[in-house]
């Protein structure tokens, strides 16, 4: 399992007047894309799985999970860990910490343990007895929430406007590379074998945008980047193991039985694929550290996830499709027709001979 021998120390930030000025500041420096996170925990419950269900959340990842038993919170913080790891996460604070229970706070530990990530605790009192209890045996230090919540002024002297999030554009996107996703043959001769040409990158980011916001689990998301930039089949995907992907997620190995002398093929993976495929490593080592485990399944035991043409569909994306019908101009309107993928099978040598004759 990972683990950081010497993670930064805890600060302990003291605002014991509740300045509205220094919360706005915490809220305004969370930015996941650079490394800060900030959360504002759920009022109201001192559960640990809604604690992970906020960070989740504040990384862009839909909540509540599914999959999983409603009461076991490992996987949602091994899943915390992951993303933090992948994206990654240099800084984490946390808001109302004096408010959170025990358990809580020594999940957010273990978390910094495991993540190596700058972990700030802000405390909205002038002292509370619980976070000192929890911070005894942690190496930490006190600071002032004038000095590090700092909330920097516009020019004209008012603050400036929180910035709106863009949400990805919901069109259908036709990739050519998955054209073979459902092919069962691997070699030239197949007819959808042909070269898939390279994702533009208006379309890059906005698949990396469908797949962030689509799903929290790693392994679901990287199965279907692969597929997007390697043309790569079910086959082919069902045997990816750890081992064949960099720990910083530049290069993937995958298997093709149907080559006679070099069944390995390498790939260079593309920077907006490379967080999925690191996410999805990260699970493994966080949970089995097994190397040998098949990267594009779940370690943590989710049994309930959506078929990969199925999640594919759901982020809006799928093969070029056959041209739509005729319609005459008074028709009624009928609904669209459903994702056309491509299937073929080996030709076996009896037809061939049938061909030939």
């Amino acid at each position: 399992m990972l683990t950081c021998p010497h993670p930064p120390p805890v600060t302990l930030v003291m605002d014991p007047h509740d300045d509205v000025t220094h919360t706005r500041a915490a809220l305004a420096a969370h930015d996941p894309t650079h490394g800060r996170v900030t959360i504002h925990p759920t009022p109201g419950t001192d559960s640990t799985l809604a604690l992970a269900y906020d960070i989740l959340a504040a990384l862009g990842k839909p909540v509540p999970l599914t999959g999983y038993r409603t009461l076991d919170t490992q996987p949602a913080w091994t899943l915390c860990a992951a993303w933090i790891l992948a994206l990654p996460v240099t800084s984490l604070t946390v808001l109302r910490a004096h408010l959170l229970s025990p358990r809580a706070l020594a999940e957010l530990l273990a978390l910094r343990t495991r993540t190596g990530l700058h972990l700030a605790l802000v405390c909205h009192q002038r002292k509370s007895t619980a976070l000192e209890r929890a911070l005894r045996r942690t190496d930490h230090f006190l600071a002032d929430a004038e000095a590090i919540l700092s909330l920097r002024k516009a020019t004209d002297g008012e603050e400036p406007p929180p910035a709106t999030p863009t949400r990805p554009s919901r069109h259908w996107i036709n990739l050519p590379a998955l054209n073979t996703l459902n092919c069962a043959y691997t070699s030239a001769p197949c007819s959808c074998r042909a070269p898939a040409p390279q994702v533009s990158r208006l379309d890059q980011g906005c698949i990396a945008q469908r797949l962030h916001a689509a799903t929290a689990h790693p392994h679901l998301a990287a199965e279907l980047a692969t597929a997007c930039f390697a043309a790569a089949t079910m086959t082919q995907l069902s045997g990816v193991c750890v081992a064949d992907t960099a720990m910083d997620g530049t290069t993937l190995i995958l298997h093709d039985r149907t080559q006679p002398y070099d069944p390995r093929v390498t790939h260079r993976v593309p920077h907006w694929a490379q967080v999925f495929l690191r996410a999805a490593a990260f699970t493994h080592y966080l949970s089995t550290a097994r190397r040998s485990d098949l990267l594009f399944t779940d370690p943590l035991g989710c049994g309930s996830l959506p078929r990969l043409t199925d999640f594919a569909e759901d982020c809006r994306l799928r093969p070029p499709q056959p041209p739509p019908a005729r319609r005459w101009k008074n028709a009624r309107p009928t609904p669209p027709p459903p994702t056309v993928w491509p299937r073929c099978r080996p030709t076996t040598p009896a037809v061939l001979r049938l061909r030939t004759r």
